[in-house]
């Protein structure tokens, strides 16, 4: 009995000591309701959220600290669905693939992870890379680096010579014959066998690319790249795993055939034709349409030799196209989950995707819902992340100003939370 008692005043003294911060915000997006609430007190202990209360509440003991944010629009951590985290666009970068080390990669994702954080998006999607991303997402969760919580599809799966097949545009003694360990797949076996590996390299999710791509070194970027019937075997085999699959898709065609075959999303979408929305609406398929990368690319295959040659053309075609579909298929009822492509474009350039998305005509509002409760959703992660709530992970972001009035504002957060561990204020 003693010991209990002495366990239980334990408890009691740890309770009574621990420090929490009250953050005092003059707004307050309730980004399940799609309302902004003003003077609001959010209370953080560890990394939860505890309470949420009216007004402007002062702390009892003289540990807890107090955040003015009084002049501030608070809102959930932004999810930012499709980053490649690992690189950033450069006229070199064609050339790095076969200069850098994995120990280089990692070095850079470094400084683009901290980036990425510091520009309010305290999670992430990593849509493929060389597979430094799950060292990277280790390292960020073991709170060796800053960075945000990162989800990724560790290499991105492609067919022979397809878009992310990693051996395109190489000398034939460097091709080899790439299979389902390095990403690429032809046949059923072969695509169970991919997820498989995926599994194994520590992935949280599993990319396919459809159809064909812009940056790749390859002549088309909209042909369809895989069969149903290896889609469902993927999206199949993921599901045993616990995974949900993300497609690239330029390409009408290919985007029907990764609909039919199990996706949950659908990258870019560009040539997205009427019928292909309304089957998105059916099978509940999201859009995360990256309308930053398609006007950067656009705009830097402009400059000679900034792209290889095989690259411009697809860039110049595709990528102004984007923002254009997108509009189409918001006002048609597909649903929108927030991402951009980083890494295509500068890394912490992610929050002028809120703008392009108003520009084709979604209100400012549901723009922040598709970063916020949509992507937690999609995540399986909205008992936890996406809105200021109660017992939700403390991931807080803070803008100068009510981005429903100013979406612009929404390109430089003041204020970062994550895990209830202040990074920027």
């Amino acid at each position: 009995m003693k010991t209990l008692f002495r366990i239980l005043l334990l408890l009691v003294s740890i309770t009574m000591t621990a420090q929490s911060t009250y953050l005092h915000c003059g707004q307050l997006i309730d980004t399940k309701s799609g309302k902004v609430l003003i003077e609001k007190t959010v209370i953080i202990s560890g990394n939860k959220i505890t309470a949420v209360q009216n007004g402007y509440t002062n702390p009892k003991n003289s540990e807890d600290t107090v955040i003015d944010l009084k002049a501030k629009t608070v809102m959930p951590g932004l999810i930012d669905m499709h980053v490649h985290i690992e690189s950033e666009t450069n006229p070199k970068k064609y050339l790095e693939a076969y200069t850098q080390n994995d120990a280089d990669v990692a070095f850079g994702s470094v400084k683009y992870a901290e980036i990425t954080l510091m520009s309010g998006f305290t999670t992430v999607r990593d849509l493929g890379g060389s597979g430094v991303n799950v060292s990277l997402r280790n390292a960020i969760n073991a709170g060796k680096i800053d960075g945000p919580r990162i989800f990724t599809a560790e290499k991105a799966l492609a067919t022979t010579g397809g878009h992310a097949d990693p051996t395109n545009g190489a000398k034939k003694s460097l091709i080899g014959n790439p299979g389902p360990k390095e990403g690429v797949v032809n046949g059923v076996e072969d695509a169970k066998k991919a997820v498989r590996q995926r599994y194994k390299n520590g992935a949280d999710l599993i990319k396919i690319t459809a159809t064909g791509g812009v940056l790749s070194v390859a002549k088309s970027g909209q042909n369809p790249q895989f069969t149903v019937e290896e889609i469902k075997a993927i999206c199949e085999t993921a599901k045993d795993y616990g995974f949900h699959v993300a497609a690239h898709a330029h390409g009408d065609e290919g985007m029907q055939r990764a609909i039919l075959g199990g996706v949950k999303t659908i990258e870019h979408g560009t040539l997205m034709s009427a019928e292909t929305m309304e089957l998105m609406k059916k099978h509940d398929v999201y859009l995360v349409p990256t309308i930053s990368a398609g006007k950067f690319v656009s705009e830097k295959a402009q400059i000679k030799g900034y792209y290889p040659e095989i690259i411009v053309p697809k860039a110049l075609d595709i990528g102004p196209k984007i923002q254009d579909m997108f509009g189409r298929a918001y006002k048609s009822g597909v649903g929108i989950a927030f991402g951009t492509d980083a890494a295509v474009f500068y890394h912490g350039d992610n929050g002028k995707e809120f703008g392009y998305m108003v520009e084709a005509g979604m209100p400012a509002i549901e723009t922040i819902q598709s970063a916020t409760v949509t992507n937690a959703m999609i995540l399986k992660m909205d008992d936890q992340l996406g809105q200021i709530k109660t017992g939700y992970l403390a991931d807080i972001i803070a803008v100068d100003e009510d981005p429903t009035k100013n979406i612009s504002t929404m390109e430089n957060v003041t204020f970062v939370m994550k895990n209830g561990v202040i990074y920027k204020n």
